[in-house]
């Protein structure tokens, strides 16, 4: 019998996403829609439509025109910036298992807060604002230090901390000023939100009928200068991570993507962990990021790329944790300045255990800017461990991995 048929929106870089098709297509057979021809891809789809997949209407016209010649089973998309006209042209085809109002929900960080307010779940305060005049208002009523972030978008763009009141109008005017073409710009468009202190936590998990199952607990890593203090720099993932058998923070989970009233999907949620427990951040409706999912498969064998397309078909998902529970830390190189890129090299002669893999996403010919500007990832390593404090320590010094040359920006 012929495996299902998938209409996957948009592929982002091998070297971050290709494990999902790996190990997705070991199920389901595959059809990319992409803004670009296929490359990395092609030894794991079946065929491949290039559109604007920021386009609604284009991306529905495209979908139709497969479902025409093929039986899809469902709609799957696990990049921020199209779920949410994934989610709206795989309903325009009748497919029901990613409500688009739901994924706007979690998109638009004001919706989320008032959704999850009138559940009682606890959150930082925060107010969209439209004027700097707004924001120093809030910021004065909450007190600093405040955090500012853009309203719809993620991958920490535009992200700053604020500490006091003299750096409120600088770091106004580069979150206002983070724009990705083809998203939605409310005129609103910037939030300002209580700082709340302590480390945050991520947990992805997989919904079906409602029924939300967390999978991975992921242990956010930041930069540790100004420039980068909001930029995950890895994360760490323990396979047997105690908040995985917490009853009142995975309660806390579940009540969550009711208030949201997400009822199918994956989904990766931030949380900040303070000494009253656990404070909801962001519900972003797809997989983690950061390569999150696949320390999941090497920490504990649990599969959420594949869940996450159960899903999507319209099958109840098998979530199973088979292999011995280890843990995977995961660190990205980052170029010394912004340049454009004339030579980048992973040292592959440090691939030596606990150091389990490495890659590179920049090439000859890349711009890379980094934050708040730019994400300007260019390449990962991966060590995997009986314990995090062995493959954290593994990974102490990330940027003896790499080496990375360019010409520098203006």
């Amino acid at each position: 019998m012929d495996k299902p048929l998938l209409i996957v929106v948009a592929s982002s870089y091998a070297a971050y996403r290709s494990y999902i098709f790996r190990t997705v297509s070991s199920r389901y057979r595959l059809w990319l829609l992409n803004p670009t021809p296929p490359t990395w891809e092609q030894p794991y789809i079946e065929g491949h439509t290039v559109v604007d997949c920021l386009d609604r209407r284009a991306l529905t016209e495209a979908a139709a025109a497969v479902a025409r010649e093929h039986e899809v089973a469902g709609f799957y998309c696990y990049d921020e910036v199209y779920i949410e006209t994934a989610a709206w042209a795989g309903a325009a085809l009748g497919l029901t298992t990613l409500d688009p109002e739901a994924v706007a929900r979690c998109r638009d960080k004001t919706a989320t807060r008032q959704a999850l307010e009138k559940a009682g779940i606890p959150q930082p305060a925060s107010r969209a604002v439209a004027t700097f005049e707004e924001a120093r208002e809030f910021a004065e009523q909450t007190g600093y230090p405040v955090i500012l972030k853009p309203r719809n978008l993620g991958g920490s763009l535009g992200l700053r901390k604020v500490e006091d009141p003299a750096g409120l109008a600088a770091a106004f005017e580069v979150t206002r000023g983070a724009v990705v073409p083809g998203i939605h710009r409310f005129e609103d468009c910037v939030i300002v939100e209580e700082f709340l202190d302590g480390p945050e936590v991520s947990v992805d998990s997989v919904v079906f009928e409602g029924e939300c199952t967390p999978m991975i607990v992921g242990r956010k890593v930041l930069g540790g200068t100004e420039a980068m203090a909001f930029e995950e720099i890895g994360h760490d993932v323990d396979g047997a991570d105690p908040l995985l058998d917490d009853p009142a923070a995975m309660d806390l989970v579940r009540r969550t993507h009711a208030a949201l009233g997400f009822e199918n999907g994956f989904t990766h949620a931030e949380y900040k962990v303070t000494p009253k427990g656990l404070y909801a951040i962001e519900v972003n409706a797809r997989l983690g990021g950061g390569m999150i999912p696949y320390l999941g498969q090497l920490t504990s064998g649990t599969d959420a790329a594949l869940a996450a397309a159960d899903v999507a078909a319209g099958r109840r998902p098998t979530v199973e944790f088979p292999d011995p529970r280890r843990a995977a830390s995961v660190r990205f190189a980052y170029p010394a300045y912004d340049m454009v890129v004339e030579s980048a090299r992973a040292r592959e002669e440090l691939l030596v255990p606990p150091i389990h893999e490495m890659g590179m996403s920049a090439a000859p010919g890349m711009t890379v800017r980094l934050p708040p500007h730019g994400l300007a990832r260019s390449g990962y390593v991966i060590a995997v461990a009986p314990t995090l404090a062995e493959s954290r320590a593994a990974l102490a010094d990330p940027a003896r991995f790499f080496e990375i040359t360019g010409r520098p920006l203006s």
